[in-house]
């Protein structure tokens, strides 16, 4: 049994566009559901998601609590032996009050990797495989939350180059999530359930083709 764990925000949760942080897809529609139905029998895929989570950042309004770093350690430590850590995190970076520009988005979602090879909670305390995954870019309007996010749409469209740059000097995978679907009209940053199966899908793709050794 090889297990992936999915570390991520309200797109990783499966919170519907549109809707409260409490009304969330199903398991089944959700894309850690859709991948782990795709990977098929002997894999075993675990959900992380948090609504408002950022990678390294206590937040001054909803509290440190969103901060992902200082959960990702007990939560790698929770779940361990991990083949497979994929990262879909940085939306929230984005948010006014953060004031962040998405090469430092990057930076904080490097982080996050040092701290998994630190730990090194794979299979006999190996390091596991890590993906990181760009977010779909935000749309023009975001309704209630402009406010918010003022600014960020065009910084959405620079994360995946930056998110690619990051991966490749650590030497990690990566996918853009944006080639493959995009967020919902409904509230412009959240992804759809058609997005999630698209997401789950092509996510499938990429961790068989990492080339796993014979168990």
């Amino acid at each position: 049994m090889r297990t992936v764990l999915c570390f991520g925000d309200s797109n990783t949760h499966g919170q519907i566009p549109g809707r409260g942080p409490l009304e969330r897809y199903r398991r089944d529609e959700r894309w850690g559901g859709v991948l782990e139905r795709a990977l098929g029998p002997g894999w075993q895929v675990i959900e992380e998601g948090l609504s408002g989570r950022t990678t390294v950042h206590d937040d001054p309004i909803e509290g440190a609590l969103k901060n992902g770093r200082t959960y990702l350690r007990p939560c790698l430590q929770s779940h361990a032996p991990l083949d497979l850590i994929i990262l879909m995190l940085g939306t929230n970076d984005l948010k006014r009050r953060f004031n962040m520009p998405p090469s430092e988005v990057a930076m904080g979602i490097g982080c996050l990797v040092h701290d998994i090879r630190e730990l090194s909670p794979g299979p006999a305390g190996h390091d596991p495989e890590i993906m990181i995954v760009a977010p779909p870019p935000m749309l023009p309007d975001l309704k209630e939350w402009e406010q918010i996010f003022s600014g960020a749409q065009e910084k959405s469209h620079r994360l995946a180059l930056e998110f690619e740059v990051m991966a490749d000097s650590l030497e990690v995978h990566f996918f853009d999530a944006g080639t493959v679907c995009q967020c919902s009209p409904a509230d412009g940053f959240h992804i759809d359930a058609q997005a999630h199966v698209r997401l789950g899908e092509a996510l499938a793709q990429e961790v068989l083709a990492i080339g796993w050794p014979d168990a």
